[in-house]
């Protein structure tokens, strides 16, 4: 899917380790989920395309996790005062 070579997959697993979660199945062969492809794909195209380096894609990662968790407080923020809104715009409303 991404032309590389597995060996290079299984290192990014070893690099990646809080990143990447495969499961292997009773045989040994690793599983991927879409999360992980998705993830795969990022890696692959900041390494592969964009030149970083391994610690530059770590770093990459640190800071998207930081935003992802920054932007989720601020819809349950926006959640909750779009239901506090709605009810009451359904208190004057009655």
């Amino acid at each position: 899917m991404f032309k590389v070579a597995p060996s290079l997959l299984r290192f990014w697993e070893k690099e990646f380790s809080t990143l990447l979660h495969l499961s292997k199945d009773s045989r040994g062969n690793r599983q991927y989920t879409q999360d992980d492809i998705a993830k795969i794909k990022i890696l692959n195209n900041l390494i592969k395309e964009q030149g970083y380096t391994l610690e530059g894609a770590k770093k990459h990662f640190r800071e998207t996790v930081k935003e992802s968790k920054g932007t989720e407080a601020i819809e349950k923020s926006l959640e909750k005062i779009k239901a506090d809104l709605l009810a009451l715009k359904k208190k004057l409303s009655a």
